[in-house]
Order: structure tokens, then C-alpha cells, then sequence
């Protein structure tokens, strides 16, 4: 929302525009409103969320509002210039501006009557509360508006976080309904209603794989049934079948004629009946309930067959009608296409790495791809002042919006592809009224022509047959809500039907298919229905797709199926080279869109944006991935968001929390100009504050603004004079070379002299807790030492066997050495401790000195016989910097890897010792002030709410003697630091960074 300085800011701007203007030379009050409410009042989305010309029934004629606002109950009755408003109106039986609207207001239902009623006549605006019917109205003056602007905030009340709740709340009941329909009718299909979980207990999983099945046809029967019978729901509800008139066919028919009924009732729906041009086929003697319904078509009802539907009884068609009870107009198809879609069995949407997308996530991706240039531009024609320019722009922008073409190759239930089809399609709404499309007096008697921006525009692949079924039915949803509000737009009644046959989104696996043959069948399809197509224009139509985007499956590369194993070997066939197998899933979408764009013969620039794990720009996936796609496909990011998490849990039963990333990218030619390139930095503590925005010069694998390097992951330290990182010794051993310290108490009880080799045992959450944990260490112990002792000979057995068990041979190999760890590392000095693992919440990994005598397990890497220099380096918040960089992540929480110390670029200190004893000081002090709380742990003492103020101060004198060391100021922000460590790197690894 804006502040009010903002308000009336833009307040004094309205008022001088407004002031000079003629009716004739803005296009009337439509504009004056949208104006108001958008560019003075903050209000996103004006265009669907104010109605103009709303009909209203008086008795035995219709009139129209001048305009509603549904949220806030505003009901606005705007007159000329030269009206005023207390005056009585000779063309309306003498009533005033507010009678004729209270008059409207009366005629109204109960649900639809305004809180508030606004009379308007440019210069004057009057308030008119009904909760206080007695009160004179509030008159604010046009003059006098940024002063009064604040007593406007009714109009806008309601924000557009309230708007998207209320759409989530009805969406969320409408899926909670069709969750209930969809359990219910599979009931009736016969053998069909067992989960998969059972399914595949008795043998039946690889029946319900095979499409041809009769479990499978059957599934596939139930999920035509339920969109069809969500689009009637909805269709009812939104006026475009006749009112009521599916409700009481349910409500008429016996239930045991019901299955018959709704039969015919599909096939009628699929036939012509006369309307719109069509020639009459339907059965003369349709009983009239059924022969009321309109011809649908668009492929949704079409090849209806008897086994559709099964028997249906007295508890579905209460179920029915219950569900036909609800009113669906206002459902929101994004959410509940996802919602719909959420009905497949939770196992069934796991294994595909199905991630619900919500709205404002939506956003994340297709804002910085082409919402907000074309939001720009939109904006830069309403400001052109002469009105001839103005129309003209506005056309050609409808006519740019409706050459769009936009794929999505992951498209689940179509989320992605209806919320770009109605953001599109209310920026074209803004661009009719821009447009002015009506002449002085004239009416539309029809839409045909005027919407440019059609369904046919949006191309999706999705392997799952229900969800191309919901995707479908969302989109001719969306498509018959936009229809309506443009209706409201220029008077005109709104044709929904017949659907527009539509194939755009198809059924398959998208990473074996060619997504350019997608487009050029869908507009061979679209042309020969409108009369055959030539051999050039289908070479044209293989012109490549202007935005491909979406959510792809997130699947990582240890948990990918044989399937998905293999899909990957496709994808990188001739990028075998690469080390691909260390990716997730969701990199073959990258790698096959850079296919699809440069396997197209069109010279315009594809843009491509996914949101994906954010493992793929951290670690070693890194290079895995970028260094080819930058080198070899000439690939250059545009836009980035950082790692953010989104959470499922108000959508689907099972919460699901994610954390991802945006990556917005084309190909081509990186000499050629490409715009600006932007780095969203969400705030990990608030999720609904604005990003930081970080304008790059490009934009590196690591999501960075900094040179195209990328980070080895093996081979030793790169800085010399420095000690080896090692893993720390890993026992694979059950459990039973670890003990408790109630276990090791029990054996020295008996055996004290055992206290010689059980050695404390430390791993990265013994170390930050400090929890005690202790292992039998027998590396050079005589067997005669330990081979008396029960409890260890039990212990070594049990190793013994554990490892036997083992698919892999070496450890097979080991179980003849159960005594032992089977990787053995332990350093024979101190040494440095660094957890594998640590909470993103901490400023500073917990980094310390461990006694030789302490066996370190896999869990922490260690540094043999480290300096207090070397230790206030890498507990610094520039080698934090670079970790949270190079480093990997569990979830949010950092992973330490060797590849971040091998290969962080160290300081230059070759000329003065200085540095590194000022270093060494500080490091010094983040010990003694450690050594002041010997009773509290790493993890008391590094929480950043529980952080002794001491401890924070000498971290912060060790950062700036570290910053210092590197010539940088103590108050250089984090992205300026990598930015130097990466120029660094690439200096002493003699390494050019890609330009």
C-alpha cells in the first residue's frame, strides 16, 4: 500500500490533470475512477476489481450502474460536469444523482446492496454512508482532494492480501468439495478405491502404469466426470448455463434415472443446437430440462460413452446437490486448479515432485519475465496525451498482447498458465479503456473482434492425465470470468459459448517430446478449423514460443526413479561429458528448453524462467550445471530470486515446506543488449516484506553479481602453507561402536582399565550441544585387552554381522575388521572442528579447537594443528560470506564442505606480518570470551537471541581485522564481499571469468 504522502502526491497530480480535462477528451468517467482508485489510491488490479455498467433489474425495465466496487460495497452513480449533484434530473423523474442510486441500490439482492453510495460529477464527490442513512453525505471537492484523501480509504479498504484470502477461502471449500465428490464416486466404480499403497501390496501397481488397464480406464472415467461436473457448477453459478437449471435437474431426478439423465445431458452438451450460427442436430424430442442447456463443445463434453459414469444412488445425488449448492463464481481457477489437482493420491503426487505454486510465488516468476515490462508500457500509453496516439498505442498493444505464445512444460493443473492468461487479459481490459473502443453512443452487441488475448495462446505438457483435464477446465474457467469483466467493460452481453476447442496443453512426458512440434500442431489445429492450412505456414509456426516458465518436478538426483534416470541420460546425450548425475530432476527442463529454443528457426529471443531446488546453485551442482550452459549454450540469467521457502500447508493435507529459487535466463547472443538484470534477495525472517533488489551487471551460477566462476569441488587446499581438510572417521557400524555415557559407565564399573579405549566421541551436533557421546577406539589396541569384556565382544559381533548384510562389497570387506571403523582419520594433533551441518539462523558456523585424544566423526570436518589465524579467518563473516556461496544446504541450513575451504581465496599478507597477528589477537579474544561460559554450549552461546553481548564483540573486532586484511571496509555489505572473493578466486586460479 502506498503511504499517504504518497497518496497525495499523486493526489495533486490527478487534480491538475482532472481540472484541465474535458469529459470528451479522457473517455469519460471510467477513467477518472480507474485513475482514483489505481494511481491515487494504490489499488493493484483496478480493472478486476471494479464493474462498470452492472445491470440491475427496475421492475419492467434493466438500467446499469455507472460502477460497483464488490469488496467494499461501494456503489458510485457518476454524472457530467455541468450536473449537480442535489439537483433533480429531468431524465429521471426528477430524482437527484443519490435517489436514482438508492433506487438501484433497493432492486439489488440482499448480498449485492452498498455499504456506501457515491455521487460524482468530476469536480465533486459525495459519500453517501447507509449505515447512517440520517447523515448528510461528505463532500470533498477535486480542488481540495490531497488534502481529503484520506476520507476516500473506504473505496480501497480492502486489500489485495484480503481479496486473495477470500479467493483462497472459497477456492479452499471448493476443493474440500470435490475431495469429498471424487472419494465418493470412486466408490462406485467397482474394484477401483483401494489407495496405491494397497494397490501395490497386491500386485496391482503395474496394472494401474498401464493406460490401458481397466483400473486405469476407469480412473480415467471418474476424472472426465468430475471436471465436467465442476465446470457445470461453475458454469450455472456464472450465468452461463440458465439459471438454476442444472440444480433442479439434480434436485428432479430420481436417483436411479440420474446416471442416465446427466448422460444425456453430456452428449447434449457436446451437440449443436442451433445457436450461434450452428447448425440444429440435437433430438427434436430432448426432454426441455436437458434442451435447455446451451451447445458447450470446446472438447469437454465430447465422446461420452456408457461407461462414463457408474450407478449412481441417494447418497451422491445429495452429495451433488450439495455441491451444486455452493456458490462457485467466485473461485479462483489458479488456486483451485491446484486445489483439483490435490484430489490424486498423495503417493501419486510425491513421486512426480508435484509442489503446489501459489499466486504470489507465480508472481516471483512471470513479474520480471513480461508482467512488468508490459505493465510498463501499458502505463507509458495511458500518459501519451494526444488522443489519437493514445487509441493507437492501446490497439497495437492488444494486438502485441494477443502475438504472445507461452508454454509451460511441467504445467500440473495449469496454475501457471491461468494466472498468466488473467494477467494478461486484465492488462488488456486496462488497454480497451485506454483505447476508448466505444464511440459517443454507440453499443456493442457482441465481444467479436474486441479480446484479443485468447486461451489458444498458452501451450502446457503434463504427464498426469487428470491434471490436463483440470488445466483444461481452468483455463476455459478463466477465460469465461475475463469474458464477464470486459462485458462489464464496453455494455456488451458476453458470448462464453461454444468453448473454444482447445489442445493446447497435451499429455505426455515433456522431457521425450519436442515442445516446437507443440506449437506448430496447436496452430495447425486452430487454422485447419478455420479452413485448411498451407505448407508455409506451418514452417512459420515453428517460430519458437516467446515465454516458456513454470514450476518443473522437484525431485533430487538420490531420489529420481529409474524413469527419471533415464530421462536425464536423454536430455544430456550430448553433453555427456558433464557431470550430470550429480543434478536434480529439475535441470533437464533447463537444459531441454535451451534445446527446444535452439532447435527453432526464429530470431526472436525466447525467454525462459523456472522455479527450481535451490541446490542448483549451490556446491557442486554449480559447475555441474552453469559451466556448460554458460559455455556452450551461451546461456546469460536476467533476473534471479535468492533462496526463499514457501509452505503448502493452507493448500494440500500434507504440509510441504520448499525451499527454491527463480532463475530467469535466454540464449543467444550475450553482445546483444538484453536490458537490465535484477537479484531479488527475499528476507528469510519475513516473507511478506519486499525483497532487497540488487541491479547486476550479470548474473553468476551462484545467483551473484560477479564473475562466471565456478568452484572446484575436489582437489586439495589451493593456498599454500595451509593443512589438508579432512572428513572426520566413519564407523558404519550399527550404532554399536558408540556408547552412551551411561553404557561406557557400566563397562568401567566392571573394567576400568577399559577407560584407555573408549575415547569420547564428537560429530557436529555433539560438538554445538555439547551432548557426550564416547566409541570403542581400537585402532592398535592388542585383542587380549578387550577380548574378556562381554558387553564389547557382543558390541564387534553385532559390527560383524551389521556389515556382512551390506550391499556394498567394501563394507562387506570390513566386516573381517569389526573392531575398526571402516574409514579411519583421526588426526594425532588438535585440531580445528568445523560441522558438516549448522542452523541458517546463526551468524557464524561454531568453529573451534579439539583435543587429539577427542575422535571426530564423519559428521564435522577437521583441520590438523590449526593456528588462531587460520581459526579467525575462517570464523570470519567474509569466509561465512563465501560459505553461504560455495557451500551446500540441508533444507536452509548451511552444509560445509571441503570445497569451501580448498578453495576460498585467502589473503595476500606476503608483504607484512601485521594482519595476520592482528588476526590472530582477535581469534584469540572469540576463545577467552567462549572460555568465560564453560557451562554454556556452542549453541547457547552462537543463538542469535541468546548471543553474550562480549561474544558479539569480539566476533565483530575479528571481522574487521579480516575485512581489513582484504583491504575492504568494516562496514562492506555481504554481496560486495563475494563479489571480491570471487575476482579473487578467479585471479589466483588464473581463471577468465566468462563474459
Amino acid at each position: 500500500m502506498k503511504s499517504w504522502n504518497e497518496i497525495r502526491k499523486a493526489a495533486r497530480k490527478f487534480r491538475e490533470f482532472w481540472t484541465l480535462a474535458t469529459d470528451s477528451e479522457v473517455g469519460g468517467y471510467q477513467k477518472f475512477w480507474i485513475s482514483l482508485l489505481g494511481d491515487v489510491l494504490g489499488m493493484d488490479d483496478v480493472m478486476s476489481r471494479i464493474s462498470f455498467q452492472s445491470p440491475v433489474q427496475l421492475k419492467d425495465t434493466t438500467k446499469f450502474l455507472d460502477a460497483w466496487i464488490p469488496e467494499t460495497r461501494v456503489l458510485i452513480e457518476h454524472k457530467a460536469r455541468n450536473v449537480k449533484l442535489d439537483a433533480p434530473q429531468a431524465g429521471h423523474d426528477g430524482k437527484t444523482p443519490f435517489e436514482q442510486a438508492l433506487e438501484y441500490n433497493i432492486a439489488r439482492p440482499y448480498s449485492e446492496k452498498a455499504r456506501w453510495i457515491v455521487t460524482c460529477n468530476f469536480l465533486e464527490i459525495w459519500v453517501y454512508d447507509m449505515d447512517h442513512p440520517l447523515e448528510d453525505p461528505q463532500k470533498i471537492s477535486l480542488s481540495n482532494l490531497p488534502k481529503e484523501t484520506s476520507r476516500l480509504g473506504f473505496l480501497v479498504d480492502t486489500s489485495v492480501k484480503a481479496v486473495r484470502e477470500k479467493e483462497m477461502d472459497i477456492s479452499i471449500k471448493a476443493g474440500r468439495i470435490v475431495g469429498e465428490l471424487y472419494k465418493e464416486l470412486l466408490k462406485r466404480y467397482g474394484n477401483i478405491s483401494r489407495g496405491d499403497a494397497e494397490a501395490r501390496r497386491t500386485g496391482e501397481d503395474v496394472e494401474l502404469c498401464d493406460s490401458a488397464s481397466p483400473r486405469a480406464e476407469k480412473l480415467a472415467a471418474l476424472n472426465r466426470l468430475c471436471v465436467r461436473l465442476v465446470f457445470c457448477f461453475y458454469a450455472e453459478d456464472a450465468e452461463i448455463f440458465p439459471k438454476d437449471c442444472f440444480w433442479k435437474l439434480l434436485n428432479e431426478t430420481p436417483a436411479k434415472f440420474l446416471r442416465d439423465r446427466l448422460l444425456r445431458l453430456f452428449r447434449a452438451l457436446d451437440t449443436p443446437d442451433g445457436s450461434n450460427g450452428t447448425k440444429n442436430e440435437r433430438d427434436p424430442y430432448l426432454e426441455p430440462e436437458i434442451a435447455a442447456f446451451p451447445y458447450t463443445n470446446g472438447g469437454l463434453f465430447r465422446g461420452v460413452s456408457d461407461a462414463e459414469i457408474p450407478p449412481l444412488d441417494d447418497d451422491i445425488k445429495e452429495l451433488l446437490i450439495k455441491s451444486a449448492d455452493f456458490d462457485w463464481r467466485d473461485i479462483s481457477p489458479t488456486i483451485f486448479g491446484a486445489l483439483f489437482e490435490s484430489t490424486l493420491n498423495p503417493e501419486t503426487r510425491r513421486a512426480g515432485g508435484m509442489v503446489y505454486t501459489s499466486v504470489e510465488n507465480i508472481h516471483k516468476v512471470i513479474d520480471p519475465l513480461f508482467m512488468n515490462d508490459l505493465t510498463a508500457e501499458l502505463e507509458a500509453i495511458k500518459s501519451e496525451k494526444a488522443i489519437a496516439v493514445r487509441r493507437a498505442k492501446a490497439t497495437a498493444f492488444q494486438e502485441k498482447l494477443g502475438s504472445l505464445t507461452f508454454l509451460d512444460p511441467a504445467c500440473g493443473s495449469g496454475n501457471f498458465l491461468t494466472e498468466t492468461f488473467l494477467s494478461l487479459r486484465k492488462l488488456e481490459n486496462e488497454a480497451i479503456v485506454v483505447g476508448e473502443r466505444l464511440k459517443p453512443g454507440e453499443v456493442l452487441l457482441n465481444l467479436d473482434g474486441i479480446v484479443k488475448v485468447s486461451i489458444k495462446q498458452f501451450h502446457g505438457i503434463e504427464i498426469n492425465d487428470f491434471a490436463v483435464s483440470v488445466a483444461k477446465t481452468a483455463m476455459w474457467i478463466s477465460e469465461a470470468k475475463m469474458l464477464n469483466e470486459t462485458a462489464n467493460i464496453l455494455h456488451a452481453p458476453p458470448k462464453y459459448l461454444p468453448l473454444h476447442d482447445y489442445d493446447g496443453i497435451v499429455e505426455g512426458n515433456a522431457l521425450r517430446m519436442d515442445w516446437g512440434n507443440i506449437l506448430t500442431q496447436s496452430r495447425r489445429g486452430a487454422e485447419c478449423a478455420e479452413g485448411g492450412l498451407a505448407a508455409k505456414n506451418a514452417e512459420n509456426a515453428k517460430s519458437g514460443f516467446d515465454y516458456i516458465m513454470g514450476n518443473p518436478p522437484f525431485v533430487g538426483h538420490q531420489h529420481r526413479t529409474c524413469e527419471q534416470c533415464a530421462d536425464m541420460d536423454v536430455i544430456y546425450g550430448d553433453w555427456k561429458d558433464t557431470n550430470y548425475g550429480k543434478l536434480d530432476y529439475v535441470c533437464a527442463w533447463y537444459k531441454k528448453a535451451i534445446d527446444c529454443i535452439l532447435a527453432t528457426k526464429s530470431t526472436k529471443r525466447t525467454k525462459v524462467a523456472f522455479v527450481s531446488t535451490n541446490s542448483i546453485c549451490q556446491g557442486e551442482c554449480v559447475a555441474a550445471m552453469w559451466e556448460p550452459m554458460f559455455s556452450r549454450a551461451n546461456t546469460d540469467i536476467d533476473f534471479a530470486w535468492r533462496t526463499f521457502r514457501w509452505d503448502n500447508e493452507t493448500i494440500a493435507s500434507e504440509k510441504a515446506h520448499v525451499h527454491c529459487v527463480v532463475i530467469g535466463f535466454h540464449v543467444g547472443d550475450r553482445s546483444s543488449p538484453t536490458g537490465a538484470k535484477f537479484i531479488f534477495i527475499p528476507d528469510p525472517k519475513d516473507l511478506a516484506k519486499p525483497p532487497t533488489i540488487i541491479q547486476a551487471d550479470r548474473i553468476n551460477g551462484y545467483l551473484f553479481n560477479a564473475p562466471n566462476v565456478f568452484i572446484e569441488n575436489r582437489g586439495g587446499v589451493k593456498t599454500p602453507g595451509l593443512a589438508t581438510m579432512s572428513k572426520g572417521s566413519q564407523p558404519t557400524d550399527g550404532g554399536n561402536l558408540i556408547l552412551s555415557p551411561a553404557e561406557r559407565d557400566d563397562i568401567l564399573a566392571k573394567w576400568p582399565d577399559a577407560d584407555s579405549f573408549i575415547l569420547r566421541f564428537i560429530g557436529a551436533d555433539d560438538y554445538i550441544n555439547n551432548h557426550l557421546r564416547y566409541c570403542l577406539w581400537l585402532k592398535d589396541v592388542a585383542p587380549n585387552n578387550y577380548r574378556h569384556i562381554p558387553p564389547i565382544v557382543e558390541r564387534l559381533a553385532r559390527v560383524a554381522d551389521m556389515r556382512r548384510k551390506s550391499p556394498t562389497k567394501s563394507v562387506q570387506r570390513d566386516a573381517e575388521t569389526p573392531m575398526l571403523f571402516t574409514q579411519i582419520r583421526q588426526p594425532t594433533t588438535d585440531y580445528l572442528l568445523i560441522p558438516r551441518h549448522s542452523s541458517e539462523r546463526r551468524k557464524y558456523i561454531p568453529i573451534g579447537f579439539v583435543s587429539a585424544n577427542v575422535i571426530v566423526g564423519d559428521a564435522a570436518y577437521f583441520i590438523p594443528d590449526a593456528s588462531p589465524y587460520v581459526f579467525g579467518v575462517l570464523v570470519s563473516s567474509v569466509h561465512m560470506a563465501w560459505m553461504r556461496i560455495v557451500g551446500g544446504r540441508l533444507k536452509s541450513d548451511y552444509r560445509y564442505t571441503p570445497a569451501v575451504y580448498n578453495n576460498f581465496p585467502w589473503p595476500d599478507l606476503s608483504d607484512s606480518e601485521t594482519p595476520r597477528e592482528k588476526i590472530s589477537q582477535t581469534a584469540q579474544a572469540i576463545l577467552d570470551v567462549r572460555g568465560k561460559y564453560p557451562d554454556s554450549s556452542l549453541a547457547d552461546l552462537y543463538d542469535p537471541l541468546t548471543m553474550p553481548p562480549d561474544l558479539r564483540a569480539a566476533h565483530a573486532a575479528n571481522d574487521r581485522a579480516v575485512l581489513d586484511a582484504y583491504g575492504l571496509k568494516p562496514d562492506t555489505p555481504e554481496p560486495e564481499i563475494i563479489a571480491h572473493l570471487f575476482k579473487l578466486y578467479a585471479e589466483k586460479t588464473k581463471g577468465n571469468p566468462a563474459q
